[in-house]
């Protein structure tokens, strides 16, 4: 039909083998006349669950023709077919970060360069930069600016006495040049863009032994710039952290497209309610919200008994008054009275979270600073949310941010999501509505007493989706990917979004791509060591890169785009320049 059929008569055959009521020898019949049938919506669609075993609640991709073009898509546009490996890293290659235009892409590697390659028809090395010579350990991540003119590079900064902490050093497209270099600490904070000249970093302040401080600083790219009227750095926000945990991870999310996504995810969110993904509004105080019972999981924040109005001043030193009398019963081990204290030291002193962040105005330009963060122990097992008003996107002002009150030392979060797990990798749809999220899930009923030794994390990791618009986890877990590393050694798996697929690296020597609409895997991509990073091309999500251990870059095409490629390569003339030799001869 139109040129011929878009599907193999083996594939064809594999299908209707799902089929109950057809038999083989009818298969064979069918798929010598299939073109007779190809536009029979019944069939495809019954051909469509079968396959897939999709359940027939989910509903049709809302940008699909018939169930014919879906079933095209999801096998004809999916990028699994291997078309080059580029071997240029001598090291573990770590991450991926492509432009916004898709010309140009950057991967960053335990050899410690960042490269940056030029995304044509074959792809080639533009450039490699050595951070060897600024003291560095190794480069682990890399993000473009809005207009591709700068490029973000996070490293770990090996300090005196071997006291690693990370950097972040900016350069610019133009000539490939260092611009700019931050300090960030820890290195796993990595940093980010909050608009094209400005980027964000984190500092870390040890207050006891379990208990610290995350400070949150707005930078500019360009630190060369010689005026004592302008500033180079402002502290965004300051945080306070329990239970050895810290911020790590920022990424910021843009809240202009909340209400035009590019897909919309919302038939399964009568599911959200009972998910195992609780989520925890810091900033709601309705009657109905606290009316709600509270969840069987550990809360995201958990509150000090309100102790008849006691000033938080007051309740600590009746706590301690208490301890002096022996009145403390059981008694408290280091760790717990670190934390008792800490938790009544801050009770009075945190600014308040931002009311109505569900509210939030879609033509405004309110972002999001999302980070991982905790309250239990110093896994990464929570997502913190903080709204940017503003005023607050620019270096402009006072070095240390607005003026504060004594009741206002640290900020609060305006949300929290509790995974309930370690987790180990972030990413956000393109139109920054969805966030999600590679989680690797504690035992369901586990209890820490020790922040120092959190629960043994599983083997399957669960990749978790949430809406920022709503605040709610929606679809059920994405699985099929695994992670052998225990808690003490795991690291990041990063993950990347396009218009309509997901994919993630693992440690089982796969990278992975499901389908965000039908929540289905589609394709395993094979390396020969653990897969660290993946980066879909913003431009053209039918070519999908992965990074592994195994030091290679492998460059995925679809089998259309494949067939495209060929097809525009010049015939090969070998023969009719045989023929004609022997004819001369």
């Amino acid at each position: 039909v139109g040129g011929g059929p878009l599907l193999p008569d083996s594939v064809l055959y594999e299908i209707f083998l799902y089929l109950d009521h057809v038999d083989v020898l009818s298969v064979g019949l069918v798929c010598q006349q299939w073109h007779a049938v190809a536009r029979d919506e019944f069939l495809w669609k019954e051909l469509f669950y079968r396959y897939y075993r999709i359940s027939r609640e989910v509903p049709r991709h809302p940008a699909a023709i018939s169930w014919y073009d879906e079933f095209q898509r999801l096998y004809d546009t999916i990028p699994c077919v291997e078309v080059q490996a580029l071997k240029e890293h001598n090291d573990q290659v770590l991450h991926l970060s492509f432009s916004h235009s898709g010309c140009l892409f950057a991967s960053c590697s335990k050899d410690c360069t960042v490269k940056i390659w030029s995304n044509e028809l074959d792809i080639s090395l533009q450039h490699s930069s050595n951070m060897r010579p600024y003291n560095w350990s190794y480069t682990q991540f890399s993000q473009f600016n809005a207009d591709d003119s700068l490029l973000l590079v996070s490293g770990v900064f090996v300090g005196p006495h071997n006291s690693s902490s990370g950097e972040i050093a900016v350069i610019s497209m133009e000539n490939f040049t260092l611009l700019s270099r931050v300090r960030n600490k820890p290195y796993d904070v990595f940093g980010c863009w909050l608009n094209e000249t400005n980027l964000i970093s984190g500092n870390l302040h040890r207050i006891g032994r379990i208990t610290s401080c995350s400070v949150l600083w707005l930078n500019n790219a360009f630190q060369g710039i010689e005026s004592e009227n302008v500033n180079v750095v402002k502290r965004l926000f300051k945080i306070q952290n329990l239970n050895a945990s810290t911020i790590r991870t920022v990424m910021v999310a843009d809240c202009s497209r909340y209400d035009s996504p590019d897909l919309l995810l919302d038939y399964e969110e009568q599911l959200a309610a009972s998910s195992i993904c609780p989520v925890f509004d810091l900033g709601s105080d309705s009657e109905e919200e606290a009316a709600k019972p509270k969840q069987t999981l550990e809360p995201a924040v958990q509150e000090l008994p309100d102790e008849g109005g006691v000033p938080a001043e007051d309740g600590l030193q009746q706590f301690f008054d208490d301890i002096m009398e022996g009145c403390v019963r059981p008694a408290m081990t280091e760790t717990e009275l670190e934390t008792k204290v800490a938790e009544l030291f801050v009770r009075n002193r945190t600014k308040p979270p931002e009311l109505n962040l569900l509210s939030t105005d879609s033509n405004s330009k309110t972002k999001y600073l999302i980070f991982t963060t905790g309250c239990l122990t110093y896994s990464p097992h929570q997502i913190g949310i903080k709204r940017i008003l503003p005023h607050q996107m620019t270096t402009a002002g006072p070095v240390l941010g607005e003026e504060r009150r004594s009741d206002e030392f640290f900020d609060s979060l305006d949300h929290v999501i509790d995974i309930h797990g370690h987790i180990i990798g972030m990413g956000l749809s393109p139109d920054h509505r969805y966030l999600y999220v590679n989680s690797r899930a504690w035992p369901r009923d586990c209890v820490i007493s020790d922040p120092m030794q959190p629960p043994p994390i599983a083997e399957e990791i669960d990749l978790h989706v949430f809406d920022l618009k709503t605040m709610k986890e929606v679809k059920r877990a994405l699985r099929a990917h695994r992670a052998y590393t225990p808690n003490e050694e795991c690291f990041f798996i990063f993950l990347d979004v396009s218009r309509d697929f997901v994919a993630s690296g693992a440690e089982d020597r796969h990278g992975y791509i499901w389908d965000r609409h039908y929540n289905i895997c589609l394709a395993k991509l094979q390396h020969d060591n653990v897969v660290n990073s993946v980066a879909f091309s913003p431009v053209e999500q039918e070519l999908l890169l992965t990074a592994s251990d195994d030091t290679t870059i492998k460059v995925w095409r679809s089998p259309r785009a494949v067939r495209a490629q060929q097809a525009r390569k010049p015939r090969p003339r070998k023969l009719l320049f045989s023929w004609l030799v022997n004819q001369k001869s």
